[in-house]
């Protein structure tokens, strides 16, 4: 336990110095606003820059359709998606459906008597659905890009130079300087291929627009420098990435610890989609309620030991799309960690803790109905069967912040409650 302690407060160390995203940024101001569009000398091409960005973004739709919380999801053919742009993809044939799937448990099941799984989809199927052979994408906006720190880093992490970390122990002024917070479980020392997860989903409160609260998993390979590879997904509220406090879905992607490659969704080449059902970057609906009515939705990530190739299912049935093994060094082997929980950003702006929620906004004491859970949480092992994960290992940096409580419990399997409100009493 003590070596797999340290190997992940090692990864914690790297993703604090490449890992520190767009949105922890200070607030962008007029004067950043007018550095993408650019004023004066030069501006007609930093707004040409913007609208071939948009351009490129936004693919032309074959139905269009407005959501009640004000996106556009335009429904574009499957052979017209971003991921194609990606070099190693050119001649890329789409795999329109994954040669074996995970045995084990039936995935999403939940019988559990005192949550009863409610339905839940997207708030955009309220106006409409996609046809068959396009898939939904969420329309950006120039509002979109003006958020971001420059055209392109839009729907990316961006790292810091810094140079590396000279040992496992992580710096307090890495930590502090980055303002990532944690409340995961986590297991490695193995060969993983997939996992699995049912996420409660909720709204946390967000104190300032450059902080974002999220839960997910992440499917992590190779060694903890600057080749790292990460596949993720989970639900985010992001005011930075999407304009609003809205709960999303969302999947990240990157091969060299957030440096260059990857991005958020489909905001650059890599993920190939073939669900016409679900929009990557959508909002989730319904929500959780404190003390009443229970929300939840199911995530697997598998390798297809054909292919290769690393696929996605939300729900019971909704098989999203993959991301192609050539995006990959380690991972196109296997995954050698896993980790389940929630991430915030805290800014520090006024010198005090911020008060943007992880979760639900309770800690994990507060149990069912109160508190943010993961369950029937599982890896895919070299057999391509589902398992509960061994040597379960628990990773918070200010537990009085946010913290995190594991368990073992019939239909629930191992699960695990997580979260907080951030500054309170004990948590200045």
């Amino acid at each position: 336990m003590a070596t797999q302690l340290g190997s992940l407060k090692m990864w914690w160390v790297v993703k604090m110095l490449f890992c520190f995203v767009l949105f922890s940024a200070p607030m962008v101001t007029v004067a950043a606003r007018t550095s993408v569009l650019g004023t004066g000398a030069g501006s007609s091409g930093q707004k040409l820059e913007v609208e071939m960005q948009l351009k490129n973004l936004n693919r032309p739709a074959v139905k269009s359709i407005t959501s009640p919380d004000g996106d556009i999801i335009d429904c574009v053919h499957v052979s017209h998606q971003p991921a194609f742009d990606h070099p190693e993809l050119k001649n890329h044939k789409i795999q329109t459906r994954p040669n074996f799937h995970p045995e084990g448990h039936p995935f999403g099941e939940s019988k559990v008597s005192s949550s009863k799984a409610k339905p839940i989809t997207q708030l955009w199927h309220q106006n409409g659905r996609c046809p068959e052979g396009t898939i939904p994408m969420r329309r950006t906006r120039k509002d979109d890009l003006l958020r971001a720190s420059s055209v392109q880093q839009f729907g990316k992490k961006k790292h810091k130079s810094s140079p590396q970390p000279r040992s496992a122990k992580p710096q307090p002024d890495l930590i502090t300087q980055s303002g990532h917070q944690h409340a995961i479980v986590y297991v490695e020392g193995d060969k993983f291929y997939g996992a699995k997860a049912t996420i409660n989903v909720w709204d946390p409160k967000i104190q300032q627009p450059n902080e974002f609260s999220l839960s997910q998993m992440w499917i992590l390979g190779g060694s903890f420098g600057q080749d790292l590879n990460s596949v993720e997904a989970g639900w985010q509220v992001s005011p930075d990435l999407y304009g609003d406090n809205n709960t999303r879905l969302f999947t990240y992607w990157t091969s060299d610890a957030y440096q260059a490659t990857g991005c958020y969704n489909l905001l650059c080449s890599g993920f190939i989609q073939i669900s016409n059902e679900i929009a990557l970057g959508a909002s989730i609906y319904p929500l959780s309620n404190y003390g009443s009515s229970q929300y939840d939705i199911s995530i697997l990530v598998w390798k297809d030991p054909k292919e290769g190739n690393w696929w996605m299912q939300f729900g019971n049935q909704h098989v999203l799309g993959y991301w192609p093994a050539p995006l990959f060094s380690y991972l196109s082997d296997s995954a050698s960690m896993i980790e389940w929980g929630g991430e915030v950003v805290n800014s520090q702006s006024d010198g005090q803790h911020t008060s943007t929620q992880m979760g639900s906004g309770h800690f994990p004491e507060e149990g069912f109905g109160k508190s943010s859970y993961f369950k029937n949480i599982q890896v895919v092992d070299a057999n391509n069967k589902l398992r509960a994960p061994k040597d379960l290992g628990t990773y918070t940096e200010q537990p009085n912040c946010y913290n995190v409580k594991t368990g073992n419990a019939g239909d629930w399997g191992t699960y695990f409650y997580y979260g907080g409100p951030g500054r309170n009493p004990n948590c200045p």
